[in-house]
């Protein structure tokens, strides 16, 4: 497929509403209470049959400070002390939840999320991995996605050869923005030097992809900044790049409400820096993935969206598709067959559950028949910018356009406005309609009809 992304501000502003960002489907607004552990243990033994492999997400939710942008379920304290019971708790989880799965089924993903996974210490990451390891069958041969946020005030000399010893080979680092004024509105301070010493090492031991994240958004960032900020990026050429939009939405988020929306760039200036960096990184090197990801074209990524094999899910973009996802730790999510579930969002009611004897879900969802093949059509969507309509398997054999037809005349409109080209075979998105993906997919969202999108960030 041909991976390039064309930045159109007249299509843009028309479509610029609130959507999902559909790393699943139905997403997170859909769990319900009534799904929960005995029904997450019916799919989980259920599973088994399949053979798939595993994937496994851990949630670490401290951190020394609080970024007052973020939107993660965290816990801001400078006492480490309080690491010490929530991994006891999480290794029993981790006991538990091993016991419902066959022990051949070999774990191909692995991801510490937070939070800040380099919040806890040396011992305690190794005690973490050997526990996954003797109640897991883990790789032994680096051929997993074994992935780490990282922080880097956050790490010491020998941090990071320690998680390449552990297994891990591939790091993600935030940055968000290098300028001062922006760091000190934000309350994150962490100077270049802390970013690339850390990501030096990082080659040095041998990870074998490193991303950094930023942010546009923020307050005081203009063009100018932002692209300072980038030019010092793509001079350290990391493999890839994430490039969020700063969603402001201090009524869900507390840690939002000490950001003075004065501060924020104009809805237009945040715009022409997404264009700025769409075409520095497009000059760079970088080819657009999709959902704000960036990647040099000989990344695994790149290779895996142009094979038509690069999946989707909780943890992002991956090149093993066929997984089952565990969720460990509070509010972690999983998809174990075609089911979602979602663990207790506070530590105390996770810790009770667990110290009665039971796996700490909180709620989740069990698909229809409907809900599989529009998360397919979403799926194909989200990562190759096409869809197949013989490729997609429809209930009760019907044909793809007698199911989708309301779908299929919404579509003609984003095929006249020039987002999508669409024939009897199936649909392509254009350059000029890929940053606007979840538009084309929430054409496909049951479960949005009439919901308004007031729950969700603007596409753009």
């Amino acid at each position: 497929m041909e991976q390039t992304l064309e930045f159109d501000l007249e299509l843009i502003n028309r479509y610029d509403k609130s959507g999902p960002r559909y790393t699943s489907y139905p997403t997170a607004v859909q769990f319900h209470e009534g799904f929960d552990e005995a029904a997450y243990i019916e799919a989980a033994k259920a599973s088994n049959a399949s053979g798939r492999p595993l994937s496994l997400y851990f949630h670490i939710p401290f951190c020394d400070t609080v970024c007052f942008y973020c939107g993660c379920n965290k816990i801001a304290t400078k006492n480490r002390a309080l690491t010490v019971p929530y991994l006891d708790y999480l290794h029993r989880e981790i006991a538990m939840q091993a016991e419902l799965f066959d022990r051949s089924r070999r774990v191909e993903q692995l991801h510490w999320g937070g939070g800040t996974p380099t919040f806890i210490d040396h011992g305690q990451m190794r005690a973490l991995m050997a526990h996954t390891r003797q109640h897991f069958t883990l790789c032994d041969d680096d051929e997993g996605e074994y992935s780490i946020e990282i922080d880097p005030r956050e790490v010491r000399s020998d941090t990071i050869a320690l998680l390449r010893e552990l297994g891990f080979n591939r790091m993600s680092m935030g940055v968000q923005d290098f300028d001062p004024k922006v760091q000190k509105a934000v309350n994150r301070i962490q100077s270049e030097g802390q970013t690339f010493t850390a990501l030096d090492e990082a080659r040095r031991v041998g990870f074998k992809s490193i991303s950094l994240d930023l942010i546009y958004g923020l307050p005081f960032q203009t063009v100018d900044r932002f692209m300072a900020t980038l030019e010092k990026v793509i001079a350290v050429s990391p493999d890839r790049l994430s490039v969020f939009n700063y969603a402001h939405l201090p009524e869900m988020f507390k840690p939002q409400r000490r950001i003075n929306a004065e501060d924020l760039p104009s809805a237009a200036e945040k715009l022409d820096i997404l264009q700025a960096t769409i075409e520095r990184l497009t000059s760079a090197g970088y080819v657009y993935i999709g959902m704000d990801h960036f990647a040099k074209r000989d990344d695994e990524l790149a290779i895996a969206q142009r094979e038509r094999s690069l999946y989707r899910n909780f943890q992002g973009y991956a090149t093993h598709a066929d997984c089952d996802l565990i969720g460990l730790g509070v509010t972690s999510i999983g998809k174990v067959g075609n089911t979602y579930s979602q663990n207790l969002k506070a530590t105390d009611p996770y810790y009770a559950a667990l110290e009665e004897g039971r796996l700490p879900v909180w709620r989740g969802i069990a698909l229809n028949d409907d809900d599989i093949v529009r998360r397919a059509v979403m799926t194909e969507l989200i990562c190759h910018f096409s869809l197949r309509f013989d490729e997609v398997r429809i209930p009760g054999a019907q044909s793809f356009a007698a199911y989708f037809a309301p779908e299929l005349k919404e579509l003609e409109k984003m095929q006249a406005d020039g987002l999508i080209e669409m024939d009897a075979q199936g649909v392509v998105v254009q350059s000029r309609g890929r940053l606007l993906i979840r538009n084309v997919c929430m054409v496909f969202d049951r479960y949005l009809k009439g919901h308004g999108g007031q729950r969700f960030s603007k596409v753009i």
